[in-house]
């Protein structure tokens, strides 16, 4: 069943082949476009439409748009040019001009009209021969009087063998025979105050509009009910995280503050102190905090991190700080190391490769609350680890994480607070729609003395020259990475590997130096060497794949090279990037890239020419689509059937703001008139979001 379709009656869960002309033979084709169901063919939205009713005079029309002409049929032929195949011709008089349609290898295209036959061609006009011609247009069949006029006709998503016309039929069929048995779910006064159609007349004017503009209400109307169910699931975690539970209360104090901040060696910017500010009227209360911190990166979100984690510890509970990867919970971990220094915070890192033993002692002090503050990986929400007084969770790189992982998290004590961060910057759609959940914090501004970060392309002609350049900056002590999308070299991709680069420049160009490799197919021991080795300066020059993408901190690493950049979305780029930015010397990252279309040379472009990583994110989401920002197989909750959070930003916040009033009036949706409201939101949303219990 697609979603939201909420049958009423089991005619609509039968199978698409009750419906007249889909035999065996059709109903694969119809498998192949996802449509098994009666409703899948009510739900098989059109993707375009075209306008016929766009009607001019033969001797009025323009080249190269869709129009439509109407006339009398006053010549047929077939014939069949020198080079082979068959043309068929027809040519239609308005009584003072004439307009030729041409059919190529398709003779049956003769049958569709007769000597004077009232007929609309609909297509693209092209000036030739001194005459005007379509190729392929498609036929209308006009009554004696001159009316039925061509209307909007749907384009749909096909596939080999099911022609436009065929499926047109069948969902002509089933909209005029099942439209009316889809449940309303959306209330009548939602419908009424937004102008929407009911279900079933929305169904129509989505399938045989009478215009364009009627069209256009009806998928809003169902990008509507989507988000509708998608916020409402949002609001409803929220309100079960938030009202149901109780938090330990980790106030602030004048003291607790001055003693945090004496550990930092720097002044926060205005914007970590609004964002510290907001953390702590989270964390004074009761209530669950649910807060999401997205900073551009080098930014400065750690900083703020420790502030939150170490307000727990001052309040005499647990923290935790979780990351996606061991490299990225090294980083942090060593960046604590920094901090607390000189404080008695009792502090673990608990990633892979322990012992059993020493896993086991470890789990022990976190049970018996001999640590404070826990970092680690994915590790810390196993089912054997269990904490004594857990205050707080700190998820870094949340779109990392699976789908289920935030409401995982959950078991690991009593209603901690919780801070998920990321360092790649979120369109104002996606955090919306995916973090709907949350109040957000935002972190623009860069902290004093960060470095500008110059990019450019460089030609492949050029790469003599870009090593003899970085090796000038190495002897002048700087440090370099050069970033490959590939661990070892494959037959199958032309693409530079890691690997075979190592082998190269420690042999060639950088053989004066002191080369190293990284990538994720080491072990953890040998990777966390090659990277404490490049950090403490051992190493002139790092060869890696994106294992290095975040939160790796090395001041004296200013120069990037970066392999194949057209391999890598915008965000990514931007994240490797950010590695560069963290010393006192402006950094210099250089790309080397063959782009193949028109999006990967802009995706270029932008990257060379934007530093702003807000403004890159907004970029990234018009060029790769929404859906695919964080991608949606490990991100379920982008996943849209009929809203476009670029194109209905305003449709997504309306139905945001219904969903929270809806919620703050029928807490669970326990009315009866909210009743397949509240099953679509659990059917598909209930195990993602862990709202099983609703109500």
């Amino acid at each position: 069943m697609p979603i939201l379709a909420a049958p009423s009656s089991k005619p609509l869960q039968e199978s698409a082949q009750f419906l007249k002309g889909v035999g065996p033979a059709r109903m694969e084709l119809l498998r192949k476009l996802g449509i098994e169901t009666i409703a899948d063919v009510l739900f098989h939205f059109p993707r375009s439409y075209d306008d016929l009713s766009n009607i001019h005079p033969i001797d009025q029309v323009t080249a190269g748009t869709l129009q439509t002409v109407q006339g009398e049929v006053v010549e047929i032929e077939g014939r069949e040019p020198a080079k082979g195949g068959c043309v068929v011709s027809v040519v239609l008089s308005d009584g003072r001009h004439c307009l030729e349609g041409v059919w190529f290898n398709q003779p049956y295209a003769a049958r569709l009209v007769r000597f004077g036959l009232r007929v609309a061609f609909s297509g693209k006009p092209k000036w030739y021969r001194e005459h005007w011609q379509m190729t392929n247009p498609r036929v209308q069949v006009l009554d004696g009087a001159g009316g039925a006029a061509p209307g909007i006709v749907p384009v749909y998503p096909l596939t080999e063998g099911l022609h436009a016309e065929q499926l047109r039929t069948l969902i002509r069929q089933a909209v005029e025979g099942y439209s009316g048995l889809v449940s309303e779910i959306v209330p009548a006064d939602f419908l009424a105050r937004h102008h929407f159609p009911s279900a079933a007349e929305g169904l129509r004017h989505i399938h045989l509009p009478e215009t364009l503009e009627q069209a256009k209400l009806a998928r809003r109307r169902f990008a509507y009910q989507e988000f509708l169910v998608l916020q409402l699931a949002l609001a409803l975690r929220r309100r079960d995280l938030r009202d149901r539970q109780l938090a330990p209360r980790l106030p602030v104090t004048f003291a607790i503050d001055a003693r945090i901040r004496h550990l930092y060696s720097f002044e926060l910017t205005a914007d970590q102190d609004a964002a510290v500010a907001a953390i702590c009227r989270d964390l004074a209360s009761d209530r669950p905090m649910q807060r999401l911190l997205q900073a551009d990166v080098g930014a400065g979100k750690t900083a703020v991190a420790v502030y939150a984690l170490l307000v727990a510890v001052a309040n005499k509970h647990q923290a935790v700080l979780m990351a996606p990867t061991e490299v990225l919970a090294r980083q942090h971990w060593y960046v604590l190391e920094r901090y607390l220094s000189q404080s008695r915070v009792r502090r673990l890192l608990l990633v892979g490769g322990r012992s059993s033993r020493q896993r086991q002692e470890a789990l022990k002090a976190i049970q018996t609350g001999e640590v404070d503050l826990v970092v680690g990986t994915q590790a810390l929400i196993q089912e054997d680890v269990q904490f004594a007084r857990l205050g707080l969770v700190v998820i870094d790189e949340q779109h990392k994480f699976g789908v289920n992982q935030r409401a995982r998290v959950r078991r690991l004590g009593i209603d901690p607070h919780y801070l998920v961060m990321t360092a790649t910057p979120i369109p104002r759609t996606v955090a919306l729609a995916a973090f709907g959940d949350l109040d957000v914090s935002t972190i623009r501004q860069m902290p004093p003395g960060r470095q500008p970060v110059s990019t450019r392309w460089i030609a492949p002609g050029r790469r003599a020259w870009l090593y003899a350049h970085l090796c000038d900056g190495l002897r002048q002590g700087r440090q370099a990475y050069i970033v490959c999308p590939l661990v070892a070299a494959s037959e199958a991709l032309d693409l530079k590997a890691a690997e075979e680069t190592f082998e190269e420049l420690r042999k060639g160009p950088f053989a004066a130096f002191r080369v190293g490799l990284v990538h994720g197919r080491l072990s953890d021991e040998r990777k966390d060497r090659v990277m404490e080795q490049f950090r403490a300066g051992e190493l002139d020059v790092l060869v890696s794949t994106t294992v290095v993408e975040v939160g790796v901190y090395v001041p004296k690493a200013t120069l990037m090279i970066i392999e194949h950049a057209e391999r890598f979305g915008l965000s990514q780029l931007h994240q490797l990037r950010g590695r560069i930015s963290r010393g006192t010397l402006p950094g210099q990252c250089f790309v080397f890239a063959d782009p193949v279309g028109d999006e990967a040379k802009e995706r270029l472009r932008l990257f060379t020419r934007i530093t702003d990583g807000f403004n890159l994110a907004e970029h990234d989401a018009r060029l790769r689509g929404l859906g695919e920002f964080f991608g949606t197989r490990q991100h379920g909750q982008v996943e849209l059937q009929f809203g476009d959070l670029r194109a209905d930003y305003e449709v997504l916040k309306l139905a945001r703001s219904d969903a929270i009033r809806l919620v703050s009036e029928d807490a669970g949706l326990r009315r009866p008139e909210h009743a397949l409201l509240r099953k679509a939101v659990l059917e598909r949303y209930g195990q993602t979001l862990d709202l099983a219990e609703i109500g």
